[in-house]
């Protein structure tokens, strides 16, 4: 069997990348960014007013003017009027400032009467206080988002402010999620007592698109072996990644592996040396399909699309790399030292801020009620038995 490394290392060695697109503004939060965003103009374009109030020359206040001359009023968006000795411009935070001003009198540090705005006593200006100077958050031609970026609704704001329409990202790629197995029962649907409910299958679909991958289709196949060539068949043609979930252990039922031999799917590896998970099953199809076969346990599933499904997808996504995550043991964890440990936490920290992780026991690979309350699971190095309290792990997060 290969370890938990080898079998990652061979699933990015074997994933394409996927192309790039040209996708509107509207609909870019999530993708991944396949090129550089750079700077229209400076930010902010102007000296920009950052309070409501008077715009002033500095030099008059030093000079002890405290009652300014109303000269004029400007908003924002007006174009920027010359100021004249000796006097105010009423001024609205987001105007550009006006010429020979250099300090911004709040408006509530003022009095206006007749025309005039009188500064409360005793109040204390700056020169260039409350002005937001031209080209302070970058200038013109900055790089400003770099390829690899997924894009958030702050990048948003970046591409928008950078005068784009549209960018490219990469491409979606079409995801099939195959469930296999005759006792399976979608909700909805009558069960008898000898039945279970399909719960694979949507909670794989859910874990892909909470990291972006929504394009996304599941099937339900019977354990037959011609049925499920045909269906998996037809998935395999037109879909760029298949996750199928049961059908890949030793039992007499378990045809997946074989089917998809016959489809012309190349097997790169099957089983690995982890707990839960053993099972599972990685190839590629005739067209640089990526296959992946999970067991049909939920939390060897879960664990599985985690480990390996979506580092996949990052990697043909052209996606930045993700910084190791590390956390501390809140609780002893004690195992058989022959396979690594997937052990399913919950996050919570101590006084000091300090990153820990909680073991919860799952009653069996078969118990997804109680991945309800982890948020991820810890990597449990398979030399070793013992991981006392404070050891500290790598953290995956779901």
């Amino acid at each position: 069997m290969l370890t938990t490394a080898a079998a990652l290392e061979a699933v990015l060695a074997a994933m394409p990348e996927f192309p790039a697109e040209s996708v509107d503004v509207a609909d870019l939060v999530g993708r991944v960014l396949r090129e550089t965003v750079v700077a229209e103009r400076d930010q902010p374009p102007f000296d920009r007013v950052m309070m409501d109030g008077i715009a002033v020359a500095y030099a008059d206040y030093a000079d002890g003017t405290r009652s300014f001359p109303i000269q004029a009023t400007q908003a924002a968006g007006d174009p920027a009027l010359t100021l004249e000795p000796g006097k105010a411009i009423e001024i609205m935070t987001g105007a550009s400032l006006p010429e020979h001003a250099d300090c911004i009198i709040p408006v509530e540090r003022i009095h206006v009467e007749d025309g005039t705005a009188r500064l409360e006593d005793g109040y204390d200006a700056g020169q260039q206080q409350f002005i937001h100077p031209r080209a302070s958050d970058h200038a013109a031609g900055a790089e400003l988002l770099w390829p690899g970026k997924r894009i958030s609704p702050m990048d948003i704001a970046v591409i928008a402010s950078c005068g784009l329409t549209t960018a490219r990202v990469s491409r979606e790629p079409v995801i099939r999620v195959i469930s296999t197995g005759n006792e399976l029962v979608p909700a909805g649907e009558p069960i008898e007592a000898h039945q279970i409910r399909m719960s694979n299958g949507p909670a794989i679909q859910a874990l892909l698109g909470t990291h972006g991958y929504n394009n996304c289709t599941h099937d339900h196949i019977a354990d037959e072996p011609e049925l499920l060539r045909e269906r998996i068949g037809a998935h395999v043609g037109a879909a760029d990644i298949l996750v199928l979930s049961g059908g890949v252990s030793m039992g007499k039922a378990d045809y997946v592996p074989e089917v998809l031999k016959e489809l012309g799917v190349e097997r790169v590896f099957h089983k690995v040396s982890q707990r839960p998970g053993k099972p599972m099953w990685f190839g590629t199809g005739p067209d640089g399909q990526a296959v992946f076969a999970l067991p049909g346990n939920p939390v060897s599933a879960l664990v599985c699309c985690r480990q390996y499904v979506i580092p996949a997808l990052e990697k043909a996504a052209a996606a930045a790399p993700v910084p190791p995550e590390f956390a501390s043991l809140a609780g002893d964890v004690t195992f058989k030292p022959d396979l690594t440990c997937f052990q399913p936490v919950k996050l919570i920290s101590n006084a000091a801020g300090q990153v820990l992780a909680m073991p919860v026991k799952t009653n069996t690979s078969g118990d997804f009620t109680a991945l309800s309350a982890t948020d991820g699971y810890v990597e449990l190095a398979q030399e070793q038995s013992q991981f006392p309290a404070g050891t500290p792990v790598f953290l995956h997060r779901w």
